[in-house]
C-alpha cells in the first residue's frame, strides 16, 4: 500500500464529493472543474490504491464496496477538518488570549485610549497588557508581542503598519509667559527663551526640530527644566515655566480653550506617524489586527 500525505487530500476530495453526489457532472459542478478532469483524478486515485472506487455508466455512479467503506471513513475525516477549520475561523473572530503591547505614552493617550472600551468590549476573550514607557525597547526580548513607535524608530527586521497621518509638531507657550517674556518672531529666538527640554528614551537631549525638508532648522534650546515625559512637559508650559515642544494633537484642547498658544506656527514640523510593528507576518496574536484596524478605522474618520 503506496503511503499517502497532504499532497493526495484533493483526489480523496474528488473522490467523496463524487461518492456523495453520485454523479460526475454534478461533482464538477460543485468543484468548479469539467467532468474529464474528474475522471482524470479518479482514475489515478485507482491506479495509486490498486482497486476500484466507482462503479460508472453512461448514467449511473455508484461506489464499490471498498469504495463505499472509503467514502463514509473520508466523509468523518473531512468533516473533522471543517470543524477544525471552523474553530480556527472562530478564533479570528472572536479572539482570546493574552496581547502584550509596548507603547510610547502618546500612543496611549491618542491612540489606545479613544479605542479602549470599544476594543474590549468587542474581543471580552483578550488580555490587553499594555505597558507604557517612551523608551526604546527590545519587543522580542522583553517579552512584548507588539509595539507602537514613531515611523522614524521602528526597528528594519520588524513588519510595520501606519496608524496615522503624519504628526504635526509645534512649540507652545501660556498667554502668561508669552506676555512677560514676549514672543519669538524667528526659530532662533528660542535660545532666548526659557524652554522645556525633552530627554529622549536614551537619556540625550532632542534638538528641536522646526520647519520641513531643506529649511529645517535644529536648536539645542535652553531652560530649566528637562523631562522626558510629555504630560509633564505641557504642565510646565501651563505653568509658564517656559515654552515646550509637543505633539500638537496633545494640546488642540489646551489651545482650544485658550490656556496655550502655537509659538511660529509657519515653523511647525510634520514628523512620521505612529506605526504599529510586530515580529512577524507568519502569525498574528489574539486581537492584534483587531486592535489595528480598530485604531486605523479612528484614524480615518477623524480625517
Amino acid at each position: 500500500m503506496p503511503a499517502f500525505g497532504q499532497s493526495d487530500l484533493p483526489d480523496l476530495h474528488v473522490f467523496a464529493t463524487i461518492a456523495r453526489r453520485r454523479s460526475f457532472t454534478l461533482a464538477a459542478i460543485e468543484l468548479g472543474v469539467t467532468t474529464s478532469a474528474l475522471s482524470h483524478r479518479i482514475k489515478k486515485l485507482e491506479a495509486r490504491l490498486g482497486v476500484r472506487l466507482l462503479h460508472r455508466t453512461n448514467r449511473t455512479v455508484m461506489p464499490t464496496a471498498v469504495g463505499e467503506r472509503l467514502a463514509e471513513r473520508l466523509g468523518h475525516g473531512f468533516e473533522a477538518i471543517e470543524h477544525a477549520l471552523g474553530e480556527i475561523e472562530a478564533f479570528r473572530a472572536n479572539p482570546a488570549g493574552e496581547l502584550r503591547i509596548n507603547v510610547p505614552r502618546d500612543a496611549s493617550r491618542l491612540l489606545i485610549a479613544p479605542v479602549l472600551a470599544e476594543f474590549t468590549a468587542a474581543y471580552p476573550g483578550v488580555q490587553l497588557v499594555l505597558a507604557v514607557e517612551d523608551r526604546p525597547v527590545d519587543i522580542v526580548a522583553e517579552g512584548f508581542d507588539a509595539g507602537i513607535r514613531y515611523g522614524g524608530t521602528v526597528p528594519e527586521d520588524m513588519v510595520a503598519m501606519p496608524l496615522t497621518a503624519p504628526l504635526r509638531w509645534v512649540v507652545v507657550g501660556s498667554p502668561a509667559y508669552l506676555a512677560a517674556h514676549g514672543r519669538p518672531r524667528s526659530p532662533e529666538d528660542l535660545l532666548d527663551h526659557a524652554c522645556i527640554r525633552v530627554r529622549l528614551g536614551d537619556n540625550s537631549i532632542f534638538r528641536w526640530e522646526l520647519g520641513d525638508g531643506e529649511a529645517m532648522v535644529r536648536l539645542d534650546v535652553k531652560g530649566p527644566f528637562a523631562v522626558n515625559e510629555t504630560d509633564a512637559t505641557i504642565d510646565a508650559v501651563l505653568h509658564g515655566v517656559g515654552l515646550g515642544y509637543v505633539l500638537e494633537r496633545r494640546v488642540v484642547d489646551d489651545i482650544a480653550r485658550g490656556a496655550l498658544e502655537i509659538v511660529l506656527p509657519e515653523w511647525a514640523s510634520v514628523g512620521p506617524p505612529f506605526y504599529a510593528y510586530y515580529p512577524s507576518r507568519k502569525h498574528s496574536e489574539p486581537g492584534l489586527s483587531q486592535l489595528i484596524e480598530m485604531i486605523r478605522t479612528r484614524e480615518q474618520q477623524r480625517g
